[in-house]
C-alpha cells in the first residue's frame, strides 16, 4: 500500500475497495479486474483508490495478506492442543480451515495466497508458501512452547504436500473434493508421523 489509512473514513474506503476487488475476482477472474472496476464497485473515485494502491496488483496483495491473517488467526483460535485427543486432529483442523476459506471467502478460490499472480506476492524475496509455512509454524510452536525452527521444515513440506493434493480437486478438478480433502489429511498425517518416528 502507498499509505495506511489513518482516519476511520479512510479505513472504511479501503475496506470497500478490498471487498469490491474480491467480488470482481470471483465474477471476472484476476485478469478481468481493473482498478477502474474496483473503484466503481466500491463507490469511490479511482483517484481515491490510487491514494492507497499504485495498481491492481497492490490491491490483490493487500487482499492476500488479509487472507493470510484470517488463516493464521483461525488456526490460533481453533487449535486447542491441550484438549486434542490426537495430534493429527490439529492437522485436520488446519486443512479444514483452508478448505472453508476456499469455499466461503470471496476471491480466495481464484487467488488463494497469491501464487496465481506471483509466487512472491506476499513478501518480496520469499515465496508465498514459505511465508505461509512460517506463519503456521509460529502459531503451532507458540501453542506447544517449542522453537519455531524445530517445526519450520516439517510444516513447509507438509504444507506443500497438502496444497498439491488439494489442487487435484479445487484447481485441476480431477477428483471429488471430499476425496481429496481426506487424502490430503491422510498423507500429511503419514508424513508428520514419519518425522516423529525419525526423531525418536
Amino acid at each position: 500500500m502507498r499509505k495506511q489509512p489513518v482516519q476511520q473514513r479512510s479505513a472504511k474506503r479501503v475496506e470497500q475497495m478490498l471487498k469490491a476487488c474480491a467480488e470482481l475476482i470471483d465474477e471476472l477472474g484476476y485478469d478481468g479486474v481493473t482498478t477502474t472496476l474496483i473503484a466503481e464497485r466500491a463507490g469511490v473515485a479511482v483517484g481515491s483508490l490510487y491514494q492507497f494502491f499504485p495498481d491492481k496488483r497492490a490491491v490483490v496483495q493487500a487482499l492476500t495478506k488479509r487472507h493470510l491473517d484470517h488463516f493464521t488467526s483461525q488456526i490460533d483460535k481453533r487449535l486447542d492442543w491441550e484438549h486434542l485427543e490426537h495430534w493429527w486432529h490439529g492437522v485436520d483442523t488446519i486443512i479444514d480451515i483452508y478448505v472453508e476459506m476456499y469455499r466461503t471467502i470471496p476471491g480466495f478460490s481464484h487467488v488463494r495466497f497469491g501464487d496465481v499472480i506471483d509466487i512472491r506476492l506476499i513478501e518480496d524475496g520469499r515465496d508465498n508458501n514459505s511465508v505461509i509455512a512460517e506463519q503456521i509454524a509460529k502459531v503451532v510452536a507458540g501453542k506447544n512452547n517449542v522453537p519455531v525452527e524445530s517445526l519450520y521444515r516439517q510444516i513447509t513440506v507438509a504444507s506443500d504436500i497438502g496444497d498439491a493434493i488439494l489442487a487435484l480437486a479445487f484447481r485441476r478438478k480431477l477428483f471429488p473434493e471430499e476425496d481429496m480433502v481426506n487424502e490430503a489429511k491422510q498423507v500429511v498425517r503419514a508424513y508428520l508421523a514419519g518425522q516423529m518416528y525419525r526423531q525418536d
